[in-house]
């Protein structure tokens, strides 16, 4: 199924989406489905931008209005696509996303009552985690204070750590999986960084 970013706009539409991940995650309140639910949005939402920025130098638009985003029946993000090419470098860039995200942000607030700020935190993990994936670990670290700054929005600044030959994402934010009845994330922040390096360790090999 596809749907237009630009429904990330429309309460109503994000209202049933996350009432609908209580299927998925567990019954919880509001705030935590709704930070759930962004934290899985978040990375597909900047990965065609992101992604191009890397491998292309030139980055695909993250507008509401260019991005088409793929969903299953249960409510799943598959992917998403930009239909726009920016041409304005890093500023443009970030102008577009905090827009995007911007708003993104603020419906899901409104909607749940999530914490904004925590929402934002959230945006610049997927951003550091959809940069490095491209593969261009060098390339992905150097952007990405770079463009979390050029987006603003009170987002933090991204963090990388080494884990034996790995690098990861030293994440700011906690998705709440866990408040859902769910097992933490292995890089879950809201465990001893002991406990996090050990998971990771075990996790990446």
């Amino acid at each position: 199924m596809e749907s237009s970013a630009t429904l990330l706009a429309d309460a109503v539409w994000v209202r049933a989406r996350i009432g609908g991940a209580a299927k998925l995650y567990g019954c919880s309140r509001p705030e935590v489905l709704g930070t759930i639910w962004w934290y899985s949005l978040s990375s597909v939402l900047v990965a065609p931008s992101v992604e191009s920025l890397v491998r292309d130098g030139t980055p695909l638009d993250p507008s509401l209005d260019a991005v088409t985003i793929d969903l299953v029946p249960d409510g799943r993000f598959t992917g998403a696509r930009s239909s726009r090419v920016l041409s304005g470098g890093l500023a443009e860039l970030g102008e577009a996303f905090a827009a995007t995200l911007g708003t993104a942000i603020g419906t899901i607030s409104d909607v749940t009552g999530a914490n904004p700020r925590a929402l934002g935190a959230i945006a610049t993990d997927s951003i550091g985690n959809r940069l490095l994936w491209t593969g261009d670990t060098e390339r992905a670290v150097a952007l990405a204070a770079p463009l979390v700054t050029a987006i603003g929005l009170g987002m933090p600044e991204p963090r990388f750590a080494r884990i034996g030959r790995n690098t990861v994402v030293r994440r700011a934010s906690c998705c709440l999986i866990y408040e859902a009845g769910n097992p933490k994330c292995t890089s879950c922040p809201r465990q001893t960084p002991e406990e996090r390096d050990r998971r990771l360790r075990a996790a990446l090999g």
